[in-house]
């Protein structure tokens, strides 16, 4: 099966249906293992892009927050939400379709905050300098939850079974 073909005809039929232009296939072992348009505009949810719920549902399948093993295709290159949550779920590799730059002069998305050509940008600053207005309130009990945690995790401050970088002070070293 062509798994990139599907992504576009899964993108395709969701515009045909009054959906956005996006849509995500999650492989594994050469089958499907979950895919999704994005359903914004079906939902009315802001996170209900087609990244978010295809690795939803495949972790679900999987009975695990981790996607080792997967080929993930995405008809355009992911947001940074979407980017966010592929980077949590640890796939193999992530294959995008388009570009920002190809799609732009067909559909545009310049919210409040998110313009496409500067959103990533705004990762890279300072919180405080940030176009969303963010403030810092310390919290000495919200430092609490996280001691809690650990301890509850025998001292363990890393999440189970969670695929490492190799550059990760836990990770075997290599000789």
């Amino acid at each position: 099966m062509d798994f990139a073909q599907r992504t576009i005809d899964l993108a395709r039929r969701n515009v045909a249906e009054g959906g956005r232009p996006f849509a995500t296939v999650i492989v594994k072992d050469g089958e499907i293992l979950a895919e999704s348009p994005n359903r914004v505009a079906q939902t009315g949810d802001p996170t209900a892009h087609a990244e978010i719920l295809a690795v939803r549902e495949a972790c679900t399948r999987l009975g695990t927050e981790h996607l080792t093993g997967a080929t993930i295709y995405v008809l355009a290159h992911p947001c940074p939400m979407c980017l966010g949550a592929l980077y949590y779920c640890s796939p193999d590799e992530v294959v995008f379709l388009t570009t920002r730059e190809a799609y732009e002069p067909h559909y545009v998305d310049d919210r409040r905050y998110f313009e496409l050509a500067t959103f990533y940008d705004e990762f890279a600053k300072p919180w405080q300098e940030r176009r969303l207005p963010m403030r810092h309130r310390p919290s000495e009990d919200a430092v609490e939850v996280y001691r809690s945690w650990q301890q509850r995790n025998g001292g363990e401050r890393r999440v189970a079974g969670a695929p490492t970088s190799p550059t990760s002070p836990t990770s075997p070293t290599v000789s």
